[in-house]
């Protein structure tokens, strides 16, 4: 079975995935007009008092929330992964996805809540399937982007963040795989019977200062390597160009590697080109589908233009800093991140075992969301039931399963779901260019409240 899903992995991501995904950023970064450089104001927008209008949260809640899902292992263990397995280019090509994946998200959130649906039950509900099935009159396309968004959801938003926690509590603390799993299933238990409202409301707290805590970790990391801070900057731009890697050949690292695994890695960070993030944009409180996709494009930014390129220069500065801490032979991400906040002395483990913990744990409720949402349009709230306790199960058995496996599942997954979300873009993208330039931030809520 590890073969198989190693084979699909290699298969899924090889060359055509990775073209279409960044031509994706390329192309809505062209149609938009470079809408990165709004940045800024979605920024400011994100903070601002909601504009009002149908919704179930406010705009800086869905903001938190399709943070909780981004801002996590992605930024922690899947930096280290990509390191490990791509090399310290894989930094670079993270930061690329995410400078030009801004476009993308602002692309599909756009498109998520001009096409959005109240439920029978008054909630606002949106998404890619949403779109496809709505705008482009594709229902076979709307169900299969929701069956792989409710796939993902029990691999990437279950598996993955309560095996890394599992993985770092057994490193760190000596705590057997499956307790910690069953705590973090009980205390997900208990938020996710709270609905969207008790989910947005933990994230809205805990992401905004686990992020603080886990950007000055990161400080603290590349000042006790400030001296290395530069030559990892070069090593990193080195290593994603070269063909062999400059961190050296007998690696394996390579520029193909280095591509793959640091997009990949990338895309499991910011989720840019998925349509997971769109899903908490369409609940927001808001009548004005530019504004809402200024404010959603930002949690890209966050994330892997901020968070993982200070992660990944700070993981290879303390390699150069401590290179006799990293020869003992290949390393999987969580043991390298392990290895360099080790740098911090006794806080390090502690540092970033709580990190983790929270951001997984934070990942595991916003993933819920949008699993729930997908059963929803397939099945119905009936479905709800069964797959609250499907999804709790998978997290348990995450807690236990090998570390490489669990991650190949959560790239399928993400692959998965990204084809028909980012088919829908290419076929929209003139809407969307033409109504962003027509936008202007004083029509807030007028003409583009139509959709």
């Amino acid at each position: 079975m590890e073969n198989l899903i190693a084979s699909v992995h290699h298969w899924l991501w090889g060359a055509p995935l990775l073209v279409f995904l960044i031509g994706t950023h390329i192309y809505m970064t062209f149609r938009t007009g470079g809408i990165q450089k709004k940045i800024f104001l979605g920024i400011r927008l994100s903070f601002r008092k909601s504009a009002g209008g149908p919704g179930d949260i406010s705009p800086f809640r869905a903001l938190m929330t399709s943070l909780a899902s981004t801002i996590g292992t992605g930024n922690i263990v899947g930096v280290g992964t990509a390191i490990a397995l791509g090399g310290p280019g894989a930094v670079f090509w993270m930061w690329i996805s995410g400078v030009l994946g801004i476009a993308t998200k602002y692309g599909e959130s756009f498109m998520a809540v001009r096409y959005r649906v109240r439920t029978e039950t008054g909630r606002m509900a949106g998404g890619a399937m949403y779109v496809l099935s709505r705008r482009l009159r594709c229902p076979w396309g709307g169900a299969l982007f929701a069956f792989f968004t409710a796939l993902a959801a029990l691999g990437m938003g279950s598996m993955v963040q309560s095996n890394s926690i599992a993985s770092l509590g057994q490193t760190n603390l000596q705590i057997a795989p499956w307790i910690t799993g069953s705590v973090v299933c009980v205390l997900a238990y208990l938020v996710l019977a709270g609905g969207v409202q008790s989910i947005a409301r933990v994230c809205s707290v805990l992401i905004p200062a686990m992020a603080l805590f886990f950007f000055v970790g990161n400080l603290l990391v590349l000042w006790l390597t400030r001296e290395f801070v530069g030559d990892a900057l070069l090593l990193i731009l080195q290593s994603a160009f070269s063909p062999q890697s400059a961190a050296g050949g007998a690696a394996g690292y390579t520029l193909r590697s280095a591509m793959q695994y640091g997009i990949s890695r990338g895309l499991f960070s910011n989720e840019s080109g998925m349509g997971s993030a769109p899903i908490a944009a369409a609940a927001a409180k808001n009548t004005d589908p530019v504004r809402q996709a200024l404010i959603a494009s930002t949690g890209t930014f966050w994330d892997t233009v901020v968070l993982c390129a200070l992660t990944g220069l700070a993981l290879v500065s303390a390699m150069l800093a401590e290179p006799s801490v990293f020869a003992d032979g290949p390393l999987d991400g969580g043991l390298l991140t392990s290895r360099a906040f080790g740098l911090l002395g006794d806080f390090g483990p502690v540092f970033l075992t709580v990190s983790l913990t929270a951001f997984a744990f934070s990942t595991i409720v916003g993933w819920y969301y949008y699993g729930e949402r997908a059963v929803e349009y397939l099945l119905g709230r009936k479905a709800f039931g069964p797959y609250r306790l499907l999804y709790i199960g998978t997290a348990l058995w995450g807690s236990v399963l090998s570390s490489d496996v669990i991650w190949q599942l959560g790239d399928i997954s993400n692959g998965l779901m990204a084809i028909p979300n980012l088919a829908a873009l290419w076929i929209l993208s003139d809407e969307i260019g033409d109504q962003t330039r027509r936008w202007k931030p004083s029509e807030v809520g007028k003409s583009l409240a139509k959709g």
